[in-house]
């Protein structure tokens, strides 16, 4: 079997890194960015932090910051524009994944005009060209959309959130500043960490998942248990977000080349539907999905287990692949995450269209155990 991995070509780790910007600028050899950032970002400060650099090193830019939570494709359309009238020629993405997935779709629409529609980007899309070269600086410690080949957006039209994989999308930069992170209030600290730690469970146990990637995730989950309460209950520490935003970055590393599951599958829905949070949908359905593939994963859940701070000594492969379960629904109670979709809004007359998207999204092949649609209805009537 051949594996393939993907990875951007420069990668800046560090408290402070933005700094590097200009040195960045400087190796790309552009002259003009188009800044792809949210209000929110701009009115807390947080851009700030990013353009005062670019102003200091006189680079040029404008900013797009129409960029909505679960972003559209007229999201991406009004993106695309803004590009073209700004004359940039390259893309600094400030945010969470909101941004970074904006920001992917602009870059690949502007060289491979082909795909203007947006909607056939889904999938796998056949596009002949690189992005336009793409400077990525999250400002949550989650998605890690700034190291992968993966973005979201949603087709308004369908009501479905379209996931797309092309590894001509993946930012050229990744500037992994924790000091952006700092204000990030703590239900959000709490929810982007636990979409770190569903990348990781999940990339470490998918079908594709290999030596190589089992390396990486094993690692983000053992770090993102330490350093998730940390941040959540301490956000001005240093150790705590930089922990954060490494361990995310390092889970992304890894499921970006081999892919996730069904708690991905089932939470894509719950965002197109009822624009649940993204990594609150993933931490309520975690556990028990989980669950559900235990005796596919027997021999990884173990060892899930001991990353998470369990002493497995003593036990039984199956109550250490249990204690692993366990461990995870702690830590998300632990940091605040909902464990009801009744607590988002979900009844149990939603769940037959939420499972027909589930059934066909493109994450769900992945999982380690095969998945019917009345499997799937039975795990979303599990957490009503």
């Amino acid at each position: 079997m051949i594996n393939r991995f993907i990875l951007n070509e420069v990668s800046y780790f560090g408290p402070g890194a933005r700094k590097v910007l200009p040195e960045v600028v400087q190796r790309l050899n552009k002259v003009k960015a188009l800044v792809v950032t949210d209000k929110g970002l701009i009115q807390f400060g947080v851009a700030k932090m990013v353009t005062d650099v670019l102003d200091e090193a006189a680079i040029s830019y404008d900013i797009f910051s129409d960029v909505k939570p679960n972003p559209t494709v007229s999201n991406v359309k009004a993106g695309i524009e803004s590009f073209k009238k700004a004359g940039a020629d390259f893309i600094i993405a400030i945010g969470g994944g909101s941004a970074m997935d904006t920001a992917k779709g602009i870059g690949i629409v502007i060289n491979n005009p082909e795909f203007d529609d947006i909607v056939s980007l889904e999938g796998c899309a056949p596009t002949k060209n690189k992005s336009v070269p793409i400077v990525a600086l999250p400002t949550t410690a989650g998605t890690a959309a700034e190291t992968t080949i993966n973005y979201v957006i949603i087709d308004e039209n369908k009501q479905k959130k379209m996931v797309c994989v092309d590894p001509n999308d993946i930012p050229a930069v990744a500037i992994i500043d924790a000091e952006l992170m700092y204000s990030l209030p703590k239900g959000l600290t709490a929810a982007t960490g636990m979409d770190a730690l569903t990348h990781a469970i999940e990339g470490y146990i998918t079908k594709g998942a290999w030596e190589m990637s089992d390396m990486f995730e094993i690692e983000a989950v053992r770090m993102i248990a330490r350093y998730l309460p940390v941040a959540v209950n301490e956000p001005s520490n240093p150790e705590g977000r930089n922990g954060m935003a490494v361990a995310q970055y390092i889970a992304g590393m890894a499921f970006s080349n081999v892919g996730l599951g069904l708690v991905h599958g089932m939470a894509h829905p719950m965002g197109s539907l009822f624009d649940v949070p993204h990594g609150v949908a993933n931490a309520l359905l975690l556990p028990t999905i989980m669950e559900f593939n235990m005796p596919a994963c027997l021999d990884k859940y173990p060892e899930i287990a001991k990353a998470m701070g369990v002493d497995t000594s003593g036990m039984s492969k199956k109550e250490a692949a249990q204690a692993a379960v366990d461990a995870v629904r702690d830590l998300a109670v632990k940091v605040g995450m909902p464990q009801h979709l009744s607590e988002l809004g979900i009844s149990s007359a939603d769940i037959p269209a939420l499972a027909e998207q589930a059934i066909s999204d493109v994450c769900t092949p992945g999982n380690p155990r095969e998945v019917t649609l009345d499997d799937i209805k039975a795990l979303y009537e599990k957490v009503l």
